[in-house]
């Protein structure tokens, strides 16, 4: 019988890398002014030095297995008070930077939150809470330049033992909210296994070391950001970068000697439209880039990213296959990842110049995948089991069942199939695919990543409509007014008619039963859709009024 392999706590993972690399820099936080850059540092034995000390602040006023809250975006303080909660044996409640007063209430007390720490710019309208939320002792700010009541000032000056809590790895350590695309925020609960058993799975797939400087835009209130691109580089003793300045970001990374760039397929889905237009600004460029991609790579990876460069990773949702391709014909690496915040998140990872377009790749390692009840094209529900799969959503024993089998299988609700290799792809949520009356199915997600290249529409969400007693696929658009007016273009029948011919054009690339047949199969929405903490529209807000 194969032995069960054990797995250290989120701390005792971390607190090798700082035995071993006390004096390097471990977390970042640059900034831009002027011709400089400016960071916000701490060195991997400052951070623990801290979070020891204020561990044992925490330690004094809660007890083991209480819930701490951090809601702010990514700053020092935010990672201090996030090791300093685990460090005194807390259950860490991080929330997204942008939820509003009522949620972030509604939250704090289903998880029985007992201290809250937030941006300062959040304090006037968070403080209050203390006097709603029965369990919540106080709320303090992660800044130490503002005049309320904050983290620094509590760190005691000297300890002669700070806190070093030793839970055991099957015990709740994480409780992470996640809203999705259906309103119905669910806490999911994560044990220090479910996450350390993933940073070994991506550190394993991945060679990350401390020669590596890994930036990142993505926050670490997010599964990915937290586990991705904080946790996993801090457990090999690299450099984490973290920036929210999009315009700059590139700058950023170039300046900072950076090896790793972790994103959003938003980000690399921009810096391709801005690498092909560069490309076809001259006949020289567009010339070279048929015949000799990889000189145009070079001088890219030379003039606009870093000598050290070595990929990027692209994970959260779907990224457009030809961005792949285009970036690997230049000999730029990209790594597609595939995961859910119930996984910890990362399942699937595909090697930096996977030749297979539109594969997530290879299940990591501990994990495994099958395909529930496939059709004729391969495709079923994906299931998931692993040692990174939750425990389940906290106080919802019913959700939980309808997830998760009682042989341990998690059901994601994606819908994908398995190649030969072992290779996924996935083709969009399960509840999203349109049957049409053919029997054929069409993925909304395929049809969006046509639509979303067309420079006049901002966002676009397809579903399934009926017209004249018939399926048929229908799209909401809500149009780049910007690029529009540039044209003369300003009344919205004016710009249905445009970006109606622009639907036929790009659609080609789309098998027939997929398309858009009819202009009166679009609309144009006023405003940009809502969408979930993870940026995904909020599907339900507005299919339902319109079947």
């Amino acid at each position: 019988m194969q032995r069960k392999r054990t797995y250290p706590t989120i701390q005792g993972i971390v607190a090798q890398a700082v035995h071993e690399h006390p004096k390097k820099i471990a977390i970042r936080i640059p900034k831009i002014r002027g011709h400089k850059i400016e960071y916000k540092e701490l060195s991997y034995g400052k951070l623990w030095d801290l979070a020891g000390r204020f561990g044992l602040w925490i330690a004094r006023e809660i007890d083991p297995g209480d819930r701490v809250a951090i809601i702010s975006k990514p700053s020092l303080g935010w990672a201090v008070s996030f090791f300093a909660a685990l460090r005194a044996g807390a259950v860490v409640v991080p929330l997204d930077a942008e939820l509003q007063r009522g949620e972030v209430k509604r939250i704090l007390e289903e998880a029985e939150v007992k201290l809250l720490f937030v941006a300062s710019h959040r304090w006037d309208d968070l403080s209050g809470l203390a006097e709603e939320v029965s369990s919540l002792k106080e709320v303090y700010s992660l800044e130490k330049e503002d005049e309320y009541p904050h983290l620094w000032e509590l760190i005691p000056d000297e300890v002669i033992e700070p806190a070093d809590a030793k839970p055991d790895p099957e015990e709740l350590a994480l409780l992470m909210y996640t809203s999705g695309t259906t309103g119905d925020a669910k806490g999911v609960m994560l044990s220090h296994r479910n996450i350390t058993s993933n940073i070994i799975a991506i550190t394993e797939s991945i060679r990350v070391g401390p020669e590596d400087r890994v930036v990142s835009i993505v926050p670490w209130y997010h599964i990915y950001g937290l586990t991705a691109t904080l946790l996993a580089p801090l457990s090999v003793g690299a450099t984490v970068l973290y920036t929210d300045d999009y315009r700059n970001l590139i700058e950023i990374a170039r300046r900072s000697h950076f090896t790793i760039l972790i994103g959003v397929p938003k980000l690399f889905h921009a810096m391709w439209r801005r690498i092909e237009e560069n490309v076809k600004a001259t006949p020289v460029r567009r010339i070279l880039y048929y015949v000799a991609p990889k000189l145009i790579g070079k001088a890219l990876k030379r003039k606009l990213l870093s000598p050290e460069f070595r990929f990027f990773v692209s994970g959260g949702a779907p990224l457009d296959p030809r961005v792949a391709k285009g970036l690997r014909r230049m000999g730029l690496g990209i790594i597609q990842g595939y995961g859910l915040t119930e996984t910890a998140p990362v399942l699937t990872f595909s090697t930096p110049f996977a030749r297979q377009a539109g594969t997530v790749g290879k299940p990591l390692p501990g994990v495994e995948l099958r395909i529930e009840d496939p059709g004729p094209d391969g495709y079923g529900e994906v299931l998931a089991r692993g040692p990174n799969v939750m425990m389940g959503y906290y106080r919802n024993p019913q959700r939980t069942k309808e997830v998760l089998t009682q042989d341990g299988w998690f059901r994601t609700g994606d819908l994908g199939k398995l190649d030969w290799r072992g290779r996924l792809y996935l083709a969009g949520r399960k509840k999203n695919v349109i049957v049409l009356e053919s029997g054929k199915n069409v993925y909304p997600e395929e049809v969006e990543w046509e639509l979303s290249r067309i420079p006049e529409i901002e966002e676009v969400m397809v579903y399934e409509a009926r017209r004249q007693d018939k399926v048929v696929v229908a799209a909401l658009i809500y149009p780049n007014w910007e690029a529009l007016r540039e044209q003369g273009i300003t009344e919205k029948e004016e710009a249905k008619d445009l970006l109606w011919e622009k639907i036929r054009e790009a659609q080609r690339n789309l098998a027939v039963f997929k398309r858009i047949k009819s202009k009166e199969d679009i609309d144009l929405v006023d405003q940009p859709f809502v969408k979930s903490t993870k940026q995904e529209i909020k599907r339900h807000l507005y299919v339902e009024v319109r079947r």
